[in-house]
Order: C-alpha cells, then structure tokens, then sequence
C-alpha cells in the first residue's frame, strides 16, 4: 500500500514534470514561431493542444500543475522548505504563494483546453477586471506586483548564487547548476515583467488590460533583440532544469501522524 508520503511525492514530481513542459514548450515557440508567441500563454497551450496525444498531456499538465501549486502553498502554511520565519524567510513564503496562485491559473487555463473550451479572450486580464471591479481592487493587484518584484529578485538571486542546489540530489546531472541559474535569470526577467504589468494595473489606473501571463510577458520582449532570445533560451534551459528536478528534487516528507509536511535532507 502506498502511504500518504510516497503518494505526496509522487504528486510533486508529477508536477516538476508538468512544469517541465510548460516552459520547454514556451521557449521553444519563443525561438521557433514567434507569430504563436503572441497568443501569450492560450498560443503555449494551442501547440500542445496540436501534439500528437496532445488532449492527454494536457490533462496530465492539469493534474500535475495543481499538485505543483498545492505544494507551493506548503510552504506558507507549514514552512516545509525550512525558510524561517524573519522578514526573509516570510519574504520567500509569499513569493511561493504568489508561484501557487500563478500555477492555478496555469492549471486552470490547460484545463479549459483540455476540455475544449480554451481558447477565448485573455482569462488573466479577466481575472484582473473582476479584481478591480471591487473597493480597493487596483490596491490588491499594485501589491500583487510589488510581490513578483520580490519574487522576481530572489529568482536572480538563486540563478547567480546557485543556492537551489542544495534541494537537488546529488546524482544529478552535473550540468545542472548552470541550466538551472540560466533558467532562473530568465524568469527572474518574465516575472518583473509580470509584476511591472500588475503594478501598471493597480497603481497606475493602467487597467486589466495591462496585466501579462506568463507567455503575454514573454511576448512583450519580441521586439527587444537579444534580451528576448537570450529569455527564450534561458526558459526552454528551466524546463530542461525543471525535467531534471522530477527526478532528483529532494522533496519533503508528511509526518504520517498529522498529514503535514515535513523537510527531511
């Protein structure tokens, strides 16, 4: 029988590997069909919508990103990554947060297109003008911003630092340190882009039409030369990195007795 533990990590990587083909495929259209590119995050989940067995990975992209985001949302209620709780320590649990919420989202859009409803309109700029439709609306998205700023320096500071290794096994490849700071400095770039965009949104009387996803933001660099290719490059290398993490993450274990996490090297 398989214990709660297993069945969690099992979970994690399935959502590691998830991810590992939301970025591949999104570099890739980035390098190869920049015409696709600006449908933003609809025109990523179209191209694997298009691959041969594409219904099913995307299903499997649905269940895996929600796991991945359920284990993001850990990490603020039960500190299973060990960050402490100073300002810095609660600084990256929020950052986790805001990546669960923003892998929902993801999950939710591969599910419309699983189910062969995806497709219209832009459901981040909707979700923003539902939120600014409320008292204090543009506050929440200005902070929500100011979050993926945060986010987005921690990102460069993991990719220069090469502190995520020490949640990587060591029978990893040895490449991986380098593809996973190239990966990391590249998101670090999408996701200022991302929170400039909500902050535009919020403080600025921008509107939800400002607000980017993930590919939207990828899209916006098209025209910035070598910034952009060196992003595209930088995010297929995160999903290459993100295929080496569902193997060798180590990845916390549930105390069987509470059914809470725990992190265990």
């Amino acid at each position: 029988m398989v214990d709660k533990s297993e069945k969690f990590n099992w979970l994690v990587r399935v959502g590691y590997f998830s991810r590992a083909i939301l970025y591949a495929v999104l570099g890739l259209i980035a390098l190869t069909r920049a015409d696709q590119i600006g449908e933003g995050t609809n025109g990523v989940f179209r191209a694997i919508e298009d691959y041969p067995a594409g219904t099913v990975i995307l299903w499997i992209m649905v269940i895996g990103l929600t796991a991945y985001a359920l284990f993001r949302f850990c990490s603020p209620l039960f500190d299973i990554e060990n960050n402490g709780s100073d300002k810095k320590g609660w600084a990256k649990r929020i950052g986790h947060a805001g990546s669960g919420i923003g892998h929902l989202a993801l999950a939710y859009s591969a599910y419309k297109f699983a189910t062969s409803t995806g497709g219209g309109g832009n459901g981040t700029q909707e979700a923003a003008a539902g939120v600014l439709s409320y008292d204090f609306g543009g506050t929440v998205l200005g902070l929500l911003g100011v979050i993926f700023f945060v986010v987005a320096i921690f990102q460069a500071k993991k990719g220069i630092s090469g502190e995520f290794m020490h949640r990587v096994s060591a029978q990893a490849p040895d490449a991986t340190r380098w593809v996973g700071g190239a990966g990391f400095l590249a998101r670090a770039v999408v996701y200022a882009v991302i929170g400039w965009s909500l902050f535009q949104a919020g403080f600025l009387a921008g509107g939800a039409d400002q607000v980017k996803s993930l590919g939207d933001a990828v899209a916006s660099l098209a025209g910035q030369g070598f910034v952009f290719t060196l992003t595209a490059i930088g995010l297929l290398l995160f999903g290459l990195f993100s295929l080496v993490l569902a193997r060798y993450r180590i990845i916390p274990e549930l105390d069987s007795n509470r059914g809470i996490p725990k992190f265990r090297l």
